[in-house]
């Protein structure tokens, strides 16, 4: 289970331990040994068929057939993938060296990105000359956001282990390495996190607004420190602050052309409503809907954009309609199953469920959710989160997942 998050940042080799964790769990269900009736596996597979359907729907009449439905069958491999996380982490006891050992993942990348930013030496070679990459290497640029997105597994780590003053200290291990590797996504999504694990810490109002505004004071003395060190965080930064110009042309340039791509997305949606322009053939369907000269069309390849660059566009432009209603479905069933939980199972899924809240917060920009590599981050923090529901007795979990 902890091979593809190790390999993560080689390449496509975090493919091949998802491939051996299916193969097993197709010889597990042929023999016969595969809890069928444990509602983390109901729940599996519920949650399977709102990812998976929607882009089978969405391939029948896609503007690029081959692509979509070469998306459909290569993410069939996270079915048996995630019936492995259920199956392989029944006993309680392998959970504790599981999350221990991601967080221990997190914490070595976040070292050799602050070595990186010191010294220009790390495990993935140089930096690119705009922002730190880590262990990422310059060609890979996503280590802020997978560092904010995994950040709960280290973060909850330092506070069980060593109290609020671990807490804190791995707050600030983190932040400097995703401050500096440049993804406003990632600052975003990381902010998020401390919002949420201060309200944890809090539970009440007259605790938590003192401990969000100390919150926001360190990160506004982190960002000045870092603004006056850093020519990489300055230029994130200047290019941040032309959105105060108001101007269109100012807020689309402050978003990386984000705004100019959403304009497109909402184009798509117009004239795809109920099943998209098919799985990840938003490119190819790009340059039809995007304005005259837009720079991201590629007038050689006829393709455009790679990806919406937002979960909600990016699901409603590929797979239409059906497509959010379905991920919305899953979105209510996963909540219901940690509402239902026991506050063990809650406990282990702690680290996974924050994860994947950080990871498809829909005020954000994002990475591609069917895409071959963020996909399958995805799917093994979401097998993660309803295998530590395994084996809970609640009947809401089966109920749940039953009905639908």
């Amino acid at each position: 289970m902890l091979a593809p998050l190790l390999l993560l940042p080689v390449g496509r080799s975090s493919e091949l331990p998802i491939a051996v964790m299916a193969v097993i769990a197709l010889a597990v269900a042929l023999r016969g040994r595969m809890p069928w009736r444990d509602p983390a596996v109901r729940l599996i597979l519920v949650l399977f068929a709102c990812y998976w359907l929607p882009a089978a729907i969405s391939a029948i009449a896609a503007v690029a057939p081959e692509r979509s439905w070469m998306t459909v069958a290569t993410t069939l491999r996270f079915l048996p993938f995630g019936l492995f996380a259920v199956w392989a982490l029944r006993a309680p006891m392998a959970w504790s060296r599981l999350l221990t050992a991601a967080a221990v993942i997190v914490v070595l990348w976040a070292l050799d990105a602050w070595l990186q930013a010191l010294t220009g030496m790390s495990l993935g070679g140089p930096p690119e000359q705009a922002r730190i990459s880590g262990v990422f290497g310059a060609g890979n640029l996503k280590l802020g956001q997978v560092l904010a997105t995994l950040s709960p597994f280290a973060l909850l780590a330092a506070r069980e282990r060593f109290g609020r003053g671990g807490l804190v200290l791995a707050m600030a291990l983190l932040a400097l390495p995703i401050l500096l590797a440049g993804s406003r996504a990632a600052w975003l999504s990381y902010a998020l996190v401390l919002v949420i694990l201060a309200w944890r810490e809090t539970r009440k109002a007259r605790h938590f607004v003192p401990a969000l505004a100390a919150l926001a004071l360190a990160g506004a003395g982190l960002i000045a420190l870092a603004w006056q060190g850093s020519l990489r965080l300055d230029a994130r930064i200047e290019r941040s602050l032309l959105a105060l110009q108001g101007t269109e042309a100012a807020v689309d340039e402050a978003s990386a052309g984000r705004l100019r791509i959403w304009r497109t997305a909402g184009a798509m949606i117009a004239a795809h409503p109920i099943a998209g322009v098919g799985v990840r053939g938003f490119r190819y369907a790009y340059p039809t809907y995007a304005a005259p000269g837009d720079a991201f069309v590629d007038p050689a390849t006829r393709t455009g954009a790679s990806h919406a660059h937002q979960i909600v566009l990016e699901i409603l432009s590929e797979t239409g309609v059906v497509g959010l209603l379905a991920w919305l479905f899953g979105t209510w069933l996963a909540f219901r199953a940690w509402r239902c939980a026991s506050v063990m199972a809650r406990s282990r899924a702690l680290a996974p469920g924050l994860s994947l809240v950080a990871m498809c917060f829909p005020l954000n920009t994002h990475l591609a959710f069917y895409s071959a590599w963020w996909g399958l981050l995805f799917w093994w923090l979401l097998a993660l989160y309803c295998a530590a529901l395994a084996g809970e007795p609640k009947a809401a979990i089966a109920t749940g997942a039953a009905s639908a």
